[in-house]
């Protein structure tokens, strides 16, 4: 039993290790100097620790507003997302009937498409109704993976919560919206966590949509505004991207850190049906 424990623990270890490694790499390389990243490629940790490519990526390019565009846009998506989602998986909960499976069904199927395969006739959709290089056009597209995908998940934590204690509530006197509203919703709390932090993730790390409807450098994401600077008339170097992908990537960590137990949680929650 110990041997197999040791065993367990020691592929766990190498596995984390590699999957931490290049994360380590890029952090160790980010506080390198303008030289050194270039000059010193063998050795992990830097001679001296120097913010030289934090200083260089926070005064020569636009990446905090960037940053402030990522945020706005995913937290806006997520927001909408999450409403229309949590109506749409109670309904298909509380009002399907028989016809429950095959709702998720087609939900899950309008998700497995590619986006590459949809990339072009959103663009002209957008393009016709007048929102491309907009916000509304942009949220338009999240909202094509972002709804299918949290009701999906939202379906599933619905189920949890039973039926009598709504039927007990709408006895008291609670209308349809009110039980949604002050039972429903309540109840699956983790799951809405859990669904609304995967749906940031996926609004935050967006690219293609974002690189065909907003055109305008003021108003590009974190993913689309890095590409553009590499690939334009400034060459971002390698300590820029390096400093620029921990300052993306470390918040991420520390919030999933400090959530982890919520999103266990609420993933759980919604295993038992």
């Amino acid at each position: 039993m110990k041997k197999g424990l040791i065993a367990s623990y020691l592929i766990l270890i190498i596995a984390s290790i590699f999957a931490a490694g290049p994360l380590l790499i890029v952090i160790c390389a980010s506080f390198k100097g303008q030289y050194e990243i270039v000059s010193n490629t063998a050795s992990l940790l830097p001679k001296v620790f120097s913010l030289y490519w934090y200083r260089d990526l926070l005064e020569k390019t636009d990446f905090l507003i960037y940053v402030r565009n990522s945020l706005c846009y995913s937290l806006l998506s997520t927001i909408l997302g999450m409403v229309i989602s949590s109506l749409a998986a109670y309904a298909i909960t509380r009002l399907g009937g028989k016809k429950q499976k095959q709702l998720t069904r087609v939900i899950v199927m309008t998700y497995m498409f590619p986006p590459i395969l949809l990339a072009i006739p959103y663009f002209i959709l957008v393009s016709n109704l007048g929102l491309a290089n907009s916000l509304p056009g942009l949220l338009l597209a999240y909202m094509s993976f972002t709804v299918p995908f949290c009701t999906y998940l939202l379906v599933s934590y619905f189920r949890t919560v039973p039926v009598e204690i709504e039927d007990a509530a709408r006895i008291d006197g609670l209308t349809r919206p009110g039980v949604f509203l002050h039972i429903a919703l309540p109840l699956v709390a983790p799951g809405l966590v859990a669904t609304g932090i995967f749906a940031f993730i996926n609004a935050w790390n967006e690219f293609l949509y974002s690189l065909l409807i907003i055109s305008s450098g003021s108003r590009q994401t974190v993913s689309v505004g890095l590409y553009s600077i590499k690939g334009g008339m400034e060459t971002l170097q390698w300590g820029d991207m390096m400093a620029a992908s921990v300052l993306v990537v470390i918040p991420s960590i520390l919030f999933f850190s400090l959530i982890q137990k919520r999103i266990a949680g609420g993933l759980t929650a919604g295993a038992d049906r």
